[in-house]
């Protein structure tokens, strides 16, 4: 009866998206579209929780909760991994490397790094001949903390200093993540909570330019396993401060382990569209882990309509 509640509260929170979502998409151009500093805080991280359309809130039961919800690293057994590499659109290059350490039970402290290479971009003069190339790049250094509060809650937070650099030019900042995980049902149905990039840009590309706030997200998630099915479906509902609301689902097929099979999709894809014959399938993810006693390798492609299609490998394990 309790796996069926659990499902009872799914559905109805995603008929509850549904709609919200569409009245969210009657404004099409959101005024406070490209207005905000560090936008690579954007590209999500994890093969796992892209391929379930970066529905993972309130699943954070593995590693990458470290970006999507850091109270999911608290009752992670043991001392923990991450390392992912990330082959975007457009050439650029990401990755993340992330360690988690425990402090006795319930408890961890952790550690990452995120990077992201803009590739290089041809210079040009005044009169538009060539002189020569530059790059770009992002990185960000975190270290949080999370712990379990009793049996169902856990909560967590990371501080994060981002540097930025375009050029000879540069910029700094901070931000901090907060996030909590409440699990019932005997840990049948997951919710959490999460604000995302709460911060400030502490120094800007041009001395005594004007400061611009952070991409801060405001993100609920919910997940369950359905009594009888071999499956976890989990949803997501992301506000950012800078684009309209929009929700993502997921789903991630159990009874081949140690092979996992992920599919997922966001409203957020129809950002890529274009008008071309590609759009129908941008927002959609597919993917597979593969699981070798404590460790898992994991694999997604996100196809992004004429932009180009995203490709994220993940290692994740303990030890």
């Amino acid at each position: 009866m309790k796996s069926r509640n659990s499902l009872s509260i799914i559905v109805g929170l995603l008929a509850m998206l549904v709609v919200i979502s569409g009245s969210a998409e009657a404004d099409e151009n959101n005024s406070n579209a490209g207005t905000r500093v560090f936008n690579f805080l954007k590209i999500p991280v994890g093969a796992r929780p892209m391929a379930m359309g970066g529905a993972f809130t309130g699943v954070a039961d593995d590693e990458a909760s470290l970006y999507y919800n850091p109270a999911g690293i608290a009752r992670l057994e043991g001392k923990r991994f991450l390392a992912g590499y990330h082959n975007n659109i457009f050439d650029m290059q990401s990755g993340v490397l992330g360690y988690m350490h425990p402090l006795g039970e319930g408890k961890k402290v952790a550690v990452y790094i995120n990077y992201l290479n803009y590739g290089e971009f041809i210079r040009t003069d005044d009169n538009g001949f060539e002189q020569g190339t530059f790059s770009g790049s992002d990185i960000l250094f975190a270290g949080g903390y999370a712990m379990a509060v009793n049996e169902q809650l856990s909560v967590g937070g990371t501080a994060k200093l981002i540097y930025e650099k375009v050029d000879t030019y540069s910029s700094t900042g901070f931000a901090v993540d907060l996030g909590g995980r409440l699990s019932v049902n005997e840990g049948i149905t997951n919710f959490g909570l999460m604000i995302q990039n709460l911060g400030a840009q502490l120094s800007t590309f041009v001395d005594g330019g004007e400061k611009d706030p952070l991409p801060l997200y405001f993100r609920a998630g919910a997940s369950t396993y359905p009594r009888g099915l071999p499956l976890l479906l989990a949803l997501d509902l992301i506000m950012p401060t800078d684009n309209d609301l929009y929700f993502a689902l997921g789903g991630e097929f159990l009874s081949l382990r140690p092979l996992y099979l992920r599919a997922g999709w966001t409203n957020f894809g129809s950002n890529f569209k274009t008008g071309a014959g590609s759009d129908d399938i941008a927002g959609f993810s597919v993917g597979f882990g593969l699981e070798h006693r404590n460790m898992q390798i994991s694999y997604t492609i996100s196809p992004e309509a004429e932009l180009g299609t995203s490709h994220r490998v993940t290692f994740t394990g303990g030890f």
